[in-house]
């Protein structure tokens, strides 16, 4: 591919949407150092440069466990309500300062509740938080709408009482849900009476497949599971031999379900071993629903700029690509038909049709 190069100031302003970030991987190294000097938590350091150059460096093992890791610091200042609140204001604000317009964020209720705040308490906090950023965004002339999706982590028993959350908050801000954590030996279909609730209420769900472990994981989340998204799912590529599609990637392109891809979170856990080389290219090209998307902006050291810019410098991306793969996250984004089309139409085409 020859594309013409996009400069980092245009690629800034593009409207851009995302579908796979974890709040708990998005914090301000700043705000980790007071917030952990605020409730007695050891860091690695003190010096906010020094930290986040931490994170990226820990993360970069090759191993989804290590990097899973990394997230003992950034939980340990989200155990109270101002450790919340404050959060979830930056990464709303952070977000629309990186030309984000559409986001999903999501965490895990259970990983909050160390310090004394239950399920319920953790979610209105966060949403309180959201809200907050959200209308400080408006303010200042770059709107952002931002949904919940609710985790269940795969490896504890409490991925039931996520789902009812799920249920509970879904007129609240929260449009959906999602099994994270070690993918490897906790196959979604052990929490298989949390999904069948999950359809029976009508509330959508992505799951984490097809990183750490292959084409079983997609396999059971879709056609066990019944997932309508894949958190990743790179793996996808061991069902194509020579462009010629097995019976589970022609599913997954023919039914359009999105892989919510990530690719430096990928290169970091070992699922990828280039960007130049990311299935996301290749994918795309074959005409998959990929969508880009950060995963853990402080632990991968990344923005939604940053992974357009890798892909424009290093798998020859222009502004086309950019603009198809954010098109496919608002086509599969868990919000209502009405709103994607609107932020589709009034929003995102007109944003490139400006840079084209």
């Amino acid at each position: 591919m020859t594309a013409p190069r996009i400069d980092t100031d245009t690629l800034r302003r593009l409207p851009k949407a995302v579908l796979h970030d974890h709040l708990d991987g998005g914090l301000r190294p700043a705000t980790v150092v007071e917030l952990a000097a605020a409730v007695g938590h050891q860091l690695p350091t003190t010096d906010p440069d020094e930290l986040a150059a931490w994170y990226y460096e820990a993360a970069n093992s090759g191993d989804l466990v290590r990097y899973i890791a990394t997230f003992e610091h950034t939980l340990a200042v989200m155990q109270t309500r101002e450790g919340l609140l404050r959060t979830a204001e930056e990464y709303v604000l952070d977000l629309a300062a990186d030309g984000v317009v559409y986001a999903e964020v999501r965490y895990a209720p259970e990983l909050n509740t160390n310090g004394g705040l239950t399920l319920t308490e953790v979610v209105e906090t966060v949403q309180e938080g959201l809200a907050a950023g959200m209308a400080k965004a408006a303010a200042a002339g770059t709107p952002v709408r931002v949904g919940t999706l609710l985790c269940g982590m795969r490896m504890f028993d409490r991925v039931r009482e996520a789902a009812d959350l799920a249920v509970a908050y879904r007129d609240a801000g929260v449009v959906g849900f999602d099994i994270a954590g070690a993918e490897d030996g906790f196959p979604p279909a052990d929490h298989l009476d949390a999904f069948e609730h999950l359809r029976r209420e009508s509330v959508p769900f992505t799951i984490h497949a097809g990183e750490a472990h292959g084409l079983p994981s997609i396999h059971q989340a879709l056609q066990v599971c019944g997932a309508q998204r894949i958190g990743h799912g790179v793996r996808i590529t061991d069902d194509i031999v020579d462009g010629k599609l097995g019976r589970l990637a022609a599913w997954v392109r023919d039914r359009r379900i999105a892989l919510e891809m990530c690719p430096t979170s990928n290169l970091q856990t070992g699922a990828a071993t280039s960007i130049a080389d990311h299935p996301i290219t290749a994918l795309k090209d074959l005409g998959f629903r990929v969508t880009l998307n950060t995963d853990n902006r402080l632990v991968s050291g990344t923005t939604m700029t940053r992974e357009m810019s890798l892909l424009v410098e290093q798998a020859g991306w222009g502004v086309e690509d950019l603009r198809t793969v954010t098109v496919n996250a608002l086509k599969s984004a868990f919000i209502p038909f009405d709103e994607r089309r609107a932020l589709i139409e009034d929003v995102i085409l007109p944003g490139y049709a400006a840079a084209l």
